[in-house]
């Protein structure tokens, strides 16, 4: 069985994610999002949340799990009998960054390749902090986000403007 782990922060997972979950499901036997810890970022959602979040938007691809880790990514996919890291990419810029994790990836775990799959042409300029940028102004989401969690994502964008005092 070929195992795909698809790691990231997701937060919130855009449409742009669901769009390489989707294609992904049809290439592996099993596709394990995991939604990891980005030290560098301050989310919007708790860890648990977003595993919620994707879970109810992935409900209809039966070989897709969505899980967690605080764990080294490498370390994550051996114990979890993963022969592929997944990554999307937007732009070339990307690619540097997703590029140089693959290899270290691959030190890590010698049996682990990275497979890149390029977003498609109407996602390409998506990203979680637009999306987040974007509903803070009130813009329309339908485009943006998956429908099934665009009252999650307002109602998160209501009590942060609330919690910092705005309208």
């Amino acid at each position: 069985m070929k195992i795909a782990i698809y790691p990231g922060s997701f937060d919130p997972v855009t449409s742009g994610h669901l769009n390489i979950i989707r294609r992904a499901a049809h290439i592996f036997d099993k596709l394990i999002v995991c939604v990891m810890v980005n030290a560098v970022k301050n989310p919007m959602f708790s860890q648990r949340e977003r595993v919620e979040l994707i879970r109810r938007v992935t409900a209809d691809l039966p070989n897709v799990e969505v899980d967690s880790s605080n764990e080294l990514l490498a370390e994550y996919a051996r114990r979890r009998g993963g022969c592929v890291i997944l990554k999307g990419l937007r732009a070339v810029s990307d690619f540097e960054s997703e590029f140089q994790m693959a290899l270290i990836n691959r030190k890590i775990n010698p049996g682990l390749d990275t497979m890149f799959l390029t977003a498609e042409s109407e996602y390409m300029y998506l990203s979680s902090s637009i999306v987040k940028e974007l509903g803070s102004y009130g813009v329309e989401l339908s485009e943006f986000l998956p429908s099934e969690i665009i009252p999650d994502f307002q109602e998160r964008i209501e009590k942060k403007k609330k919690f910092q005092g705005g309208t």
